[in-house]
């Protein structure tokens, strides 16, 4: 099997082992809290510890890669998280729980991004797109898989075997890693900006943990608006001091590419939309409908089955159309299965809501794997550590918010209606509400320029043009033709 191939499908099971885990234990959380003598509320904090931890340790990635070469960060990431599993496995207090899952959230935050560079250093970008469609897909199921398939092993086997079916995935992804993915690291690493780390993780540390624990009940509302706005200073800060620097461990600079530009802010505020997704709909399916966490399990993962059926399909759509136009239209349409989810009633009969959830599914994992192919089409092999970064921080962030803004907007429903109990009635808003965002994106790709990554996408340049542009460029290039024929002549 060609590394065109290999290398994607080792880094999607590693990505799908993180992105799973962040989810896995919420169904769990009473079985685990009886057994190390807690209470499952304050068992949360290990979820959010996690979840802190991905956000304090990201922006570290890049230059840790650059460093020690993305080949040995990534098998490293592999065996920090196995080890925050072991730990998770023997814990037998809330500490030792916390502290094993913060390491976890250190293997997970050089996971992600480490494992997109080794795909943009060692694929072609002719075959990026495919490459990229694997990798998108443990994004999406990963947090819908998550839930029940921690409450099948809790309530079949042991909740330990949550966090040891880890070790047998990671020892073969470290097996693979070090047979098929080269040594590859950069010749002149940048100096490491301490005091930049510092600040943005302080920054992004912040505002995610305290957009991520909005709307559980784990802190007041005081304590959220000072973690957000602590946050907010600590990240303005950064902003302040990484002009000054030469070797930023968040690079903004990058922002003025217009594909980067676009797949930051258009895909913060898609992924915000679609992030409060997995967070809504388990509890739609449970508090609303009543089914068990492993029924609803099974309803929402049929949006991972339509995720699952775009992959061999994404680069052939984006060659036909390009990037521009399939992002312009498919923000759009994904916004609207989105908030069809609003139309869900208790008499919805379950193979409309399945139809629903998987078509959905398919038109979110064409927009995910366009945005994290785009974002790196115009970036230099130099800075692609800092590219991927950034991205993996705006990812990150985007669905601690979208999380939080599905939870508030649920609790305003409820609370303009004057509802006791959480039932179907006030999810409706809420669907709609993050649809709005996500449709919203849509001007961002807009703007971009109409053969955005045409090197990537191979889509024909001229014909991905507006008529005016496309017009101009058959005219420039008929003029070249009878300059050099009357030369010639």
């Amino acid at each position: 099997m060609s590394k065109d191939r290999v290398i994607p499908l080792i880094v999607a099971a590693a990505l799908f082992m993180e992105n799973m885990d962040a989810t896995v234990i919420a169904t769990s959380l009473p079985a685990i809290a009886a057994d190390i003598g807690t209470s499952p509320l304050t068992l949360k904090l290990a979820i959010t510890s996690y979840l802190l931890s991905l956000a304090v340790f990201i922006p570290a990635s890049g230059w840790t890669a650059d460093r020690f070469g993305a080949r040995t960060v990534f098998s490293a990431a592999i065996a920090v998280f196995m080890l925050g599993s072991i730990g998770c496995a023997l814990a037998s207090s809330i500490n030792d729980f916390v502290i094993a899952r913060v390491v976890q959230g250190l293997g997970g935050a050089m996971m992600t991004p480490v494992g997109r560079l080794v795909l943009l250093r060692s694929i072609d970008k002719s075959a990026l797109v495919n490459a990229m469609a694997w990798v998108t897909v443990p994004a999406l199921i990963g947090p819908v898989v998550g839930p029940p398939l921690g409450g099948f092993i809790t309530t079949y086997f042991s909740w330990h075997w949550i966090f040891l079916i880890n070790i047998p995935i990671g020892l073969v992804g470290i097996f693979m890693a070090q047979r098929y993915i080269d040594p590859i690291r950069s010749d002149h690493p940048d100096r490491f900006d301490l005091v930049g780390m510092l600040l943005a993780g302080l920054g992004l540390g912040g505002m995610a943990f305290g957009l991520s624990v909005a709307g559980l009940g784990l802190v007041p509302w005081q304590g959220l608006v000072a973690l957000i706005g602590c946050g907010a200073i600590f990240t303005a800060l950064y902003v302040r001091h990484a002009r000054r620097t030469d070797s930023p461990v968040l690079d903004f600079s990058l922002m003025r590419l217009p594909t980067m530009y676009a797949s930051i802010l258009g895909g913060f505020l898609f992924r915000l939309g679609i992030g409060a997704l997995p967070f809504l709909l388990p509890l739609l399916m449970q508090l609303g409908f009543g089914l068990s966490p492993f029924q609803s399990g099974l309803v929402t993962f049929t949006s991972a089955v339509g995720s699952m059926g775009m992959k061999t399909l994404a680069a052939r759509i984006i060659r036909a159309f390009g990037f521009r136009n399939i992002m312009m239209v498919n923000a759009v349409v994904s916004a609207i299965f989105l908030a069809a989810c609003a139309l869900f009633t208790v008499t919805t009969p379950l193979l409309l809501i399945v139809i629903i959830l998987m078509v959905g599914g398919f038109f979110r994992s064409l927009q995910f794997t366009a945005l994290n192919t785009l974002a790196y089409a115009d970036v230099e092999p130099a800075k692609m550590s800092r590219a991927t970064t950034l991205v993996s921080v705006n990812q990150q962030l985007a669905v601690s918010a979208g999380v939080a803004l599905g939870a508030f907007s649920v609790e305003a429903t409820m609370s303009l209606r004057q509802a006791a109990d959480l039932d179907a009635d006030q999810f409706g808003p809420a669907f709609v509400i993050v649809a709005i965002f996500a449709a919203l994106s849509a001007y961002f790709y807009y703007r971009m320029p109409a053969n955005a990554g045409h090197q990537i996408s191979g889509h024909e340049a001229v014909a991905a043009l507006p008529p005016r542009e496309a017009e101009a460029e058959e005219t420039a290039a008929t003029e070249t033709v009878t300059a050099r024929d009357q030369k010639l002549g």
